[in-house]
């Protein structure tokens, strides 16, 4: 079994990607700030049960991966075998608003990780990049051969220099590099700032649910238990330098997504309608032929059905994880 270090582990990805390298037999250690972009307490509950279930094989250092004072001291004395980096500043629109802060985090972040592993001694670095990277992309399905060189939101920059980063480190050093391009990922525990489940808190507590434009954008969603599926799939195999999708290869309309909630809650959405907003793409599609291929990437959870599970979670989750 490998020792892993998961930055980001706290969070809404990088929990249920721990908690299966937990049950794999896999040491982990995560690193996370416990930032306050949306409620620590979240990303506490969320630690404290990898806590127990990975008893001695599981270990977490508070550390905001901007500091490369910090990260030097969280590898200090590790020699992983593995880096899956999930942390990161997300979200196109919060982007808008502090540029300078994703671009500290997002880029300086990972190359302060991507350092350390290097002088650790580390064979394989996995990186969460993102649909975002692929603008407004005129062919679809959306493949990692297309071009990627027109991100409109300083969000999707931050992740194109990452993958920049990336392919840097395999060319000069040898990595063994893998970029995720994950597609608008959804399931328990995700954050409360998400489409999914802001609309469910909203529709579940009879608020307005502000609706960006006419309800036609698509996007793939994809189930978090396939994402993590395409995630562990990397760990067992070297590529070199290689960058995926993780998506469902499937897109919904904005208003289907809002109905499909509606029918699993048993409520009315009320519908605030406002213009569309800077940075939002129409129409995100993950062609997922590449990662079917290599990584043996099969996503079995369609929306129809993903919707639905993601509600009975909501319904017996905590009140600190249903308000709104």
């Amino acid at each position: 079994m490998s020792h892993i270090v998961l930055t980001g582990g706290a969070g809404f990805i990088g929990s249920h990607v721990g908690e299966h390298l937990l049950r794999e037999g896999h040491r982990v250690t995560v690193l996370d700030d416990l930032n306050d972009f949306y409620d620590p307490a979240l990303k506490r509950a969320n630690l404290t049960a990898l806590a127990t279930l990975g008893g001695g094989q599981f270990e977490f250092i508070e550390t905001d991966i901007a500091e490369r004072a910090q990260v030097d001291r969280a590898f200090a004395g590790q020699r992983p075998d593995q880096v899956i980096h999930l942390a990161a500043r997300a979200g196109v629109r919060p982007s808008l608003l502090q540029p300078a802060l994703y671009q500290r985090v997002n880029v300086e972040g990972t190359v302060n990780l991507l350092e350390a592993a290097r002088l650790a001694g580390c064979r394989k670095f996995i990186l969460a990049s993102s649909s975002s990277v692929y603008g407004i992309n005129t062919r679809v399905p959306f493949a990692e051969s297309d071009p990627v060189a027109s991100a409109i939101s300083p969000y999707a920059a931050s992740k194109l220099a990452c993958e920049a980063l990336g392919h840097t480190y395999h060319n000069v050093y040898g990595l063994d590099v893998v970029m995720l391009r994950f597609f608008t990922v959804y399931g328990p525990r995700q954050r409360p700032d998400l489409a999914i489940h802001k609309f469910a808190s909203l529709i579940d507590h009879g608020k307005p649910v502000p609706v960006f434009g006419d309800g036609s954008t698509r996007r793939d969603y994809t189930y978090v238990d396939d994402i993590v599926s395409g995630v562990l799939a990397c760990t067992r195999a070297e590529f070199g330098y290689a960058v995926f999708n993780l998506g469902e290869s499937q897109t919904v309309r904005l208003d289907a997504l809002l109905a499909l909630l509606e029918e699993s809650l048993g409520k009315k959405a009320i519908i605030d309608r406002q213009p569309a907003q800077a940075g939002d793409v129409p129409l995100t599609c993950a062609d997922i032929t590449r990662a079917r291929e290599h990584l043996g990437y099969r996503p079995t959870t369609l929306i129809a059905d993903g919707i639905p599970r993601f509600i009975r979670w909501y319904r017996d989750a905590s009140p600190l994880r249903r308000k709104i």
